[in-house]
């Protein structure tokens, strides 16, 4: 029987949201993602971590074990938490708190530990995954400052869920060796680190930086428009009306939420746009024209205020740059790095990496 009805999929194409405040994001990130091997350890174990200079996305799999960041309080993580670091000092896994306290210049604990503490009991079996996400150039991680060094969800929170069933898929992939699982792991990374960052923007109350678009409100509103249209002269009034707020009450509560003025914020932003077009062949002339500037000499003087150095000189230092790759495609996934899993004379076991080209964070590992 024929139908007069046709689906909409076979008539129109649904289109994406090029300005989608995190599809930008990410592009002009161009984080290259690598998937460590997985961290299985039987109590007592811990290990410790340099600082990452990027994020680390991971999940508790099974078992419990200890975070602990330096210079904030340590998080017991159960069976279905997850984890992020963004640009965190150093930091530890354990099976205790002592095990995965990072140590001070001095090789010793920073502060006494509590007594009443969790314990997890001896030979409990804990299995963590994770993925980590390397920003291939230096300006890149400004787009993620506002981070806080850990955000964690729990297995019990309203997201939590539905991360677990994302995550089940990052697990698989991690575990076996088929065709396609670099691409599998690339996406289904992203998938999570989206929803981790939606997660922290709807439960946070700290300024949040372009993460705040991803909050429905009048001033997500506000930014989204500013990424779909960053060349328009915006005005406080313009911005003001599209959040439906007064002009008042829009900038107090821009900054509180942003944590800066809304027209500074789009300087930065057409600031951060300007970044990544000076990677390709287009003339600073047209690249002042696309992000809202009428002369060269006007981004110019716009571009050193905000980067310190002028646009020229931005693009001569990325030719000097070994890790920068240009705006070609990252590599698949852990295909720049080897862990190697080695016992030392003392008996520990280490995890020392392997990079195919420049360095990243180290780590060590004690226990069973």
């Amino acid at each position: 029987m024929q139908s007069r009805n046709v689906y909409r999929s076979s008539t129109a194409e649904v289109p994406l949201d090029a300005h989608d405040p995190f599809r930008v994001a990410l592009a002009l990130a161009r984080p290259r993602t690598v998937a460590p091997v997985p961290l299985h350890a039987t109590a007592p174990w811990g290990a410790q971590f340099s600082p990452f200079p990027h994020i680390k996305l991971g999940v508790m799999v099974e078992g419990e074990c200890w975070l602990c960041v330096d210079g904030l309080e340590p998080v017991l993580l159960s069976t279905g938490d997850f984890y992020l670091l963004g640009n965190p000092p150093p930091y530890g896994l354990g099976s205790s708190i002592e095990e995965a306290r990072a140590r001070d210049s001095n090789g010793l604990l920073s502060e006494e530990l509590s007594a009443s503490v969790h314990e997890i009991s001896r030979g409990s079996v804990m299995y963590t995954c994770s993925v980590d996400f390397e920003f291939r150039s230096s300006d890149a991680s400004t787009l993620f400052s506002s981070l806080p060094p850990a955000v964690i969800v729990t297995a019990d929170d309203a997201d939590g869920r539905l991360l677990w069933n994302i995550a089940a898929l990052l697990v698989h992939e991690i575990e076996t060796h088929k065709a396609g699982r670099s691409l599998v792991l690339e996406h289904v990374a992203q998938i999570l680190l989206v929803h981790m960052l939606r997660s922290h923007a709807g439960s946070s109350r700290e300024p949040l930086g372009w993460l705040a678009s991803v909050v429905d409100d009048g001033i997500g509103a506000a930014l989204r428009a500013m990424h779909a249209e960053p060349r328009r002269r915006w005005t406080l009034d313009e911005l003001a009306k599209i959040s439906t707020m007064s002009r008042s009450a829009f900038a107090a509560n821009f900054r509180d939420r942003v944590g800066r003025p809304p027209l500074d914020y789009l300087i930065e932003w057409r600031m951060q746009l300007a970044r990544a077009a000076l990677r390709t062949e287009d003339s600073l002339t047209v690249i002042a024209g696309a992000i809202g500037y009428q002369s060269e000499s006007a981004f110019s003087t716009a571009f050193r205020r905000v980067v310190g150095m002028s646009p020229r000189e931005f693009r001569v230092s990325l030719h000097a740059q070994p890790g920068d790759r240009g705006a070609g495609g990252s590599p698949p996934v852990g295909a720049s790095e080897v862990h190697d899993l080695e016992r030392g004379d003392d008996g520990r076991v280490r995890i020392g990496n392997r990079p195919a080209s420049g360095g990243r964070d180290t780590g060590s590992h004690s226990g069973s």
